[in-house]
């Protein structure tokens, strides 16, 4: 059921609107001035999502002028790349170089792509998929982001200048940026009865994100005051690497040799680094990459295993393999072990994975987290003991060893949790129906 929780009445518009632009999905959500929300759903196919895959396919049509560019995101992106008809530019996971001041563009066919253009092509697509649902030029507008972007060394300031210029471009003025969990707790809020601190716990695609928040009864409705923020650019893509660096890559020929002139050395890791995001393969073809390995292949001590790994790419075998990827991790969430299994022409890679040594793989990065949990704590002047509630939201958020962080922590009886990802877009739109939603600005 959509949330029922709101801030105080306000003269807000009546309508305002929440975007949870996020690493895999993205979510519309609407807010009315009764308190109601509601997700905008695709019907694609037939079938009907709340989540807007955050993916974009670029391909030529002949024209009579000559060759034309064409774009599709979503599901629909999706489409375009597996039917591999025509020359295609295949991109996913662009969220990951908003804050990248390493990343400047990337050419499409004869086009130079900067992420806010990337980010404003992806916003137009979804548009015209709302079906005149959706107007971002005359509505309240409430925009997530979030509290630590992804990457190395992630600048703040240049990820929201690229925001501020996609979304501009779409006709979107003023809007009101908020931190994803603090979208994520107005909607958990709902569910209070009485005053309590929240810790809201947001696991993404690329990032995990914290905050401490106040709820507090005034006058009959419920008041919130956040209290602090953190945030690592570690999540879902971490542990799903983990699997493909332990199972896939070795078979695939990583750590394996070639021969140049007397000497053997190792097979270069960067090759295989391209594996972290399924669609990175795809760019293989086109920087050198599937060159540089088909060289190696001639020399390789393992020659088979890299012939596996250019099928691979040749192929466009990306999308089964993180599916397949994703298929095992979600099993070891319940199970014990798993069967992994990936398979296609020539290729044939099969595992049982074990979730204690998948516990193991992603341990460095569950430290990680917990440090930023430590962080939100110190910043908010809360000690562990007076987080009433926690609030997990997001798929990571079931992984057994990220549950078993909290559960340690703050006790299993204060863990609340959703698979509902529409929780933060619904949060969101709510923020917007609020006279003083400024003071939830990041």
């Amino acid at each position: 059921m959509p949330p029922d929780y709101a801030p105080a009445p306000s003269n807000a518009q009546p309508v305002s609107i929440g975007i949870d632009f996020g690493t895999s999905n993205t979510v519309v959500a609407f807010a009315h001035g009764d308190g109601q929300a509601e997700a905008l759903a695709f019907d694609h196919d037939g079938t009907i999502s709340k989540g807007f895959i955050t993916a974009l396919c670029f391909w030529e049509d002949r024209e009579k002028g000559g060759l034309a560019t064409r774009v599709e995101g979503g599901p629909w992106a999706i489409d375009q790349f597996l039917d591999g008809s025509t020359a295609l530019r295949f991109i996913q996971s662009f969220k990951t170089f908003a804050a990248s001041a390493t990343f400047h563009e990337t050419r499409i066919f004869r086009e130079r792509y900067q992420f806010e253009d990337l980010l404003a092509a992806f916003l137009r697509t979804l548009v015209r998929h709302a079906d005149a649902r959706l107007d971002l030029s005359s509505s309240n507008i409430v925009i997530g982001r979030p509290v630590t972007f992804a990457g190395r060394q992630p600048d703040d300031a240049l990820a929201m200048q690229r925001y501020r210029s996609a979304f501009e471009r779409l006709g979107v003025r003023e809007p009101t940026y908020v931190y994803e969990p603090v979208g994520a707790a107005f909607f958990y809020a709902r569910n209070l009865k009485r005053d309590a601190t929240v810790l809201v716990a947001d696991f993404g695609g690329g990032t995990s994100d914290f905050s401490v928040m106040r709820f507090e009864q005034a006058a009959g409705r419920l008041r919130a005051e956040p209290l602090g923020h953190a945030g690592v650019g570690i999540a879902g893509d971490a542990f799903d690497y983990s699997i493909v660096d332990r199972i896939v890559s070795p078979r695939l020929g990583k750590g394996s040799r070639f021969r140049s002139f007397d000497k053997e050395l190792a097979i270069p890791n960067h090759y295989y680094a391209n594996l972290a995001r399924w669609h990175q393969l795809a760019m293989m073809k086109s920087n050198g990459d599937l060159k540089g390995l088909r060289d190696l292949a001639r020399t390789a001590i393992e020659p088979e295993k890299l012939e596996k790994f250019i099928e691979i790419i040749e192929f466009d075998m990306g999308f089964a393999l993180y599916s397949a990827v994703s298929k095992a991790k979600i099993a070891l969430s319940s199970q014990d072990e798993a069967a992994f299994e990936f398979t296609g022409g020539d290729i044939d890679i099969r595992a049982t994975i074990k979730r204690k040594d998948f516990e193991r793989w992603i341990a460095p990065d569950v430290a990680k987290i917990e440090t930023a949990v430590d962080e939100v704590l110190a910043r908010s002047a809360t000690p562990a003991r007076e987080i009433e509630r926690v609030f997990l939201t997001g798929g990571t958020s079931f992984v057994p060893a990220i549950r078993r962080l909290f559960a340690e922590r703050f006790g299993e009886e204060r863990l609340v949790s959703t698979d509902q990802f529409e929780s933060i877009a619904y949060g969101l739109a709510l923020i917007g129906q609020d006279a003083q939603r400024q003071r939830w600005a990041a």
